[in-house]
């Protein structure tokens, strides 16, 4: 999820050790919010005010998921995850019928090693349970590894300003832990169960009648 880029001398707070740190996040959304304008925002680095000079990519196919990576220095990722929550609430607030009372909450779906997860919860939970206390944002780690890959979802919830700080703490332990061997990256797409009943599809539909 987080890749140091000469992330020597770390031992100053998060604040002081993001400057000079390159930083690689990735993150599941689904389609049905990716796919209308804010989708086609993101994918196409047009947004009106969008300056958070990170590079944003958003992998192709029609699956119901997708990837999208966001690097660049931790200050320029750090400013794209806020537009893009920013963004998803207030397309969730347009969504509604406006009797709903206070912000919506938005969730943000991470994409981090497995490898990493166990420094992030910490000991007995320790560390996660810090992180959901000092931001307030609701935070689970997934149990199972994302089909074919070596990373897990975690899962980020809560008002914009809440997912913000939650996502910084997130980072900052993660480029505090490098992954450990090699990673298979998570690639969303069909399912075995769906390829082989789109096979069965094709066999009924090509059978003589």
């Amino acid at each position: 999820m987080a890749s140091p880029d000469g992330a020597s001398g770390m031992g100053g707070s998060p604040e002081e050790t993001e400057l000079s740190i390159t930083l690689t996040l990735r993150m599941l959304m689904h389609g049905k919010v990716t796919g209308g304008g804010a989708w086609h925002c993101w994918g196409e680095q047009q947004c009106p005010g969008w300056e958070s000079s990170a590079r944003i990519t958003i992998s192709e196919g029609s699956c119901p998921e997708r990837i999208t990576t966001i690097t660049g220095s931790t200050d320029a990722v750090f400013r794209a995850v806020s537009m893009i929550a920013f963004k998803l609430e207030e397309d969730l607030g347009a969504g509604s019928d406006g009797a709903a009372a206070g912000r919506a909450p938005v969730t943000l779906r991470l994409v981090i090693p497995a490898s990493q997860c166990g420094s992030l919860i910490g000991k007995a939970g320790a560390k996660i349970r810090e992180i959901r206390e000092s931001t307030g944002a609701q935070v689970q780690v997934a149990g199972d590894l994302l089909p074919n890959s070596t990373e897990r979802a975690v899962t980020v919830s809560g008002v914009p300003d809440t997912i913000i700080q939650c996502v910084r703490q997130i980072c900052a332990v993660i480029l505090e832990s490098p992954p450990k061997g090699a990673t298979i990256p998570y690639h969303p797409g069909l399912s075995l169960g769906t390829i082989l009943l789109s096979a069965n599809q094709v066999r009924g539909c090509s059978s003589p009648g």
